[in-house]
């Protein structure tokens, strides 16, 4: 049992260092992160229902998760082609529209959940 305490606890560092290197080395994540905050004062402060904070929730890993998988493709393109190549630019390419995808429609779902609430509270200034 101790050994498996052991690996789990090393398996966690590794996972951590590989948000580190992800906050640190890609200048996209700090949009992702400021929206990501943003949009959960926001939704704190509207009060919204757990439904709806689940489905934001959900939301928002999603898109952190296709930046994290993003990051992880263009580093395996880098090391397996350091040169350019065609191939890789094109998994480059789709890695990074897997992102614009993701984010693109978390803005869609942000605006049905927070829209309606957010239009209410202006309304009642």
């Amino acid at each position: 049992m101790k050994d498996f305490i052991k690996s789990r606890l090393h398996s966690f560092g590794h996972a951590f260092n590989g948000w580190s290197y992800v906050l640190r080395t890609q200048p996209n994540t700090w949009i992702h992160a400021t929206i990501t905050a943003l949009v959960l004062i926001l939704a704190f402060w509207l009060q919204l229902s757990l439904q709806d904070w689940a489905v934001l929730l959900l939301t928002i890993m999603v898109v952190w998760a296709a930046e994290f998988f993003n990051t992880a493709i263009e580093s395996m393109v880098d090391l397996a082609s350091p040169g350019e190549h065609p191939l890789a630019k094109i998994s480059k390419d789709a890695g990074a529209a897997a992102v614009l995808i993701t984010a693109l429609i978390s803005i869609l779902i942000g605006l049905l959940i927070l829209g309606p609430p957010l239009l209410g509270k202006i309304n009642s200034f």
